[in-house]
């Protein structure tokens, strides 16, 4: 090639402007996943050292008031730099592609392509819950992981390709009904939460009274009085609380970032405003209530030891799910429960298929990323991007149904996720230099204190490792995802260079839309 180089061979990205306000906010609310959150809480906090002053309500107001800040950031950002990638689009212009792209890779790209085999191998988990509860024990074989006596890592690993190849499929074949599935189910998820609020209130502390007995009868040995008198403690207590602010990190509010991902097909200036916002309070309402009714219900003490005894946490799935299900006293009630829970988990699956996809042909559009992951079909969507997608995420799916007590460790690279938010934070303060008026300092101080948050958090995950999946295998990989970022630039920006294409320039300026 010879002549000045460009940055960009294509004057648009293919991509096309389907997506609603509607579509976008559930993007925001299937990534924060709030469903998920009321039904895992008991793996963390069976983990923790006393669950004497850990307040969930007052944890969940307090992690969502730390991402006020990250809620304006993400909102000003998007509204002015609306490309596909979002986040990475900020980062590497203002870091350059060998740090800004190998910090997206690692902290979004890689770390969810890790997760989502998880993720999806957890909605096979569900299935196999809501079965159990609803009185088909041979579905056990479903509910127990693959390092479990009686569990199936063969028929798990089927079901789990399966209903990630479904999804892959129709988003490969029609992009907008990719998004379609995941508002409806977003709407069908928000909407059993609250009905199982609503039964859960309905059956009142008698009802699980009555549960518990069942349970107890069945082997639990543990009535709702021994429980109850078990806990000691005040309702309250600050230090104990914000122990838990890494599982909101995990599962809920700082994932604001799948919206702005798709801001280049987003229709319409308010839903590129308000997505972001409106997403947030809406997860918030989900994951407080839910927290909240269970403790008007059942009581304070009794909640918080029953979420902290392994037997019922474990062998039990004791939740906020199976609470409402076994309270219910309808079948038919019953089973939209359990629809709804299984819909919140592969919710975060359907979500994160579109979103990884759109991170990688943004890489890739940059030549950060071999330039063949950008290509768009004649139906607008990025193909190449989906199957790279599916055959990393079978693998790591198969991987998991068979190895899972190595592999489940893979949920402590979110710490990486967190790292990359600190890096948006600080790319938000270079931005802020900018700005004029009132917006300058408002962009400027809510990026600080996100960062201050972002900091807070990451020493969380490394002060409680034992709590929230730390070890060497997680952070090597988080390490050696970020060191194949570097090497890939380094490689990319080689190979473009014999060829007369200086891919820095790309890292100077905005995509295409």
């Amino acid at each position: 090639m010879t002549g000045e180089s460009v940055a960009f061979v294509r004057k648009a990205s293919g991509l096309r402007r389907d997506v609603t306000l509607l579509d976008a906010t559930a993007l925001n609310i299937a990534s924060m996943s709030g469903g998920v959150a009321l039904g895992t809480i008991g793996f963390t906090t069976a983990l923790m050292p006393s669950m004497s002053g850990v307040n969930l309500v007052y944890g969940s107001v307090i992690a969502w008031l730390a991402t006020v800040p990250m809620i304006i950031v993400y909102t000003m950002l998007t509204t002015r730099i609306s490309r596909t990638g979002g986040d990475y689009i900020w980062v590497s212009r203002a870091f350059g592609g060998w740090l800004g792209g190998s910090l997206a890779l690692m902290g979004f790209t890689c770390e969810t392509l890790s997760f989502m085999g998880l993720i999806d191998l957890s909605g096979v988990f569900s299935i196999g819950s809501v079965g159990v509860q609803l009185g088909y024990p041979s579905m056990l074989s479903l509910a127990l992981p693959g390092n479990v006596s009686g569990s199936d890592p063969t028929l798990q690993f089927i079901i789990g390709v399966l209903m990630f190849g479904i999804l892959v499929v129709i988003n490969w074949v029609k992009p907008a009904a990719g998004f379609k599935i995941v508002s409806i189910m977003t709407i069908f998820a928000i909407l059993t939460t609250f009905v199982g609020i609503c039964v859960l209130i309905g059956a009142g502390q008698q009802g699980i009274v009555n549960y518990m007995n069942t349970l107890n009868t069945l082997g639990a040995n543990a009535t709702y009085t021994s429980v109850a008198n078990s806990y000691s403690g005040s309702t309250f207590d600050f230090n104990a609380t914000i122990l838990l602010l890494p599982f909101f990190a995990i599962f809920a509010y700082p994932w604001l970032n799948y919206g702005p991902a798709v801001a280049s097909e987003i229709k319409g200036n308010s839903a590129l405003k308000w997505n972001v916002l409106i997403s947030s309070v809406i997860s918030f309402i989900v994951i407080t209530a839910g927290f909240a009714c269970m403790y008007y219900v059942g009581g304070f003490g009794f909640v918080n030891a029953a979420l902290a005894n392994p037997t019922l946490v474990y062998n039990y799935s004791f939740n906020f799910w199976t609470l409402a299900m076994g309270v219910s006293n309808n079948i038919a009630v019953a089973w939209f429960l359990g629809l709804g829970w299984i819909s919140w988990s592969i919710l975060i699956l359907a979500t994160d298929i579109i979103v990884v996809a759109r991170y990688l042909f943004a890489q890739a559009f940059d030549r950060f990323l071999p330039a063949r992951i950008a290509y768009v079909s004649s139906n607008h969507a990025p193909v190449v991007a989906y199957g790279i997608e599916f055959v990393v995420v079978a693998f790591m799916i198969g991987g998991a149904s068979f190895l899972y007590g190595t592999l489940v460790s893979l949920y402590g690279v979110v710490v990486s996720g967190i790292i990359y938010f600190l890096f948006v934070a600080v790319a938000a303060i270079i931005y802020s230099r900018k700005e004029k008026g009132m917006t300058k300092p408002v962009m400027a101080i809510s990026a600080v204190l996100m960062a201050l948050v972002d900091c807070y958090l990451i020493y969380q995950f490394f002060a409680y490792y034992a709590i929230y999946g730390g070890n060497w295998f997680a952070y090597g990989f988080v390490v050696v995802t970020f060191l194949l970022g570097i090497a890939i630039y380094a490689i990319s920006k080689s190979y473009y260079s014999k060829r007369g294409i200086d891919v820095t320039l790309a890292f100077k300026e905005l995509p295409p839309l």
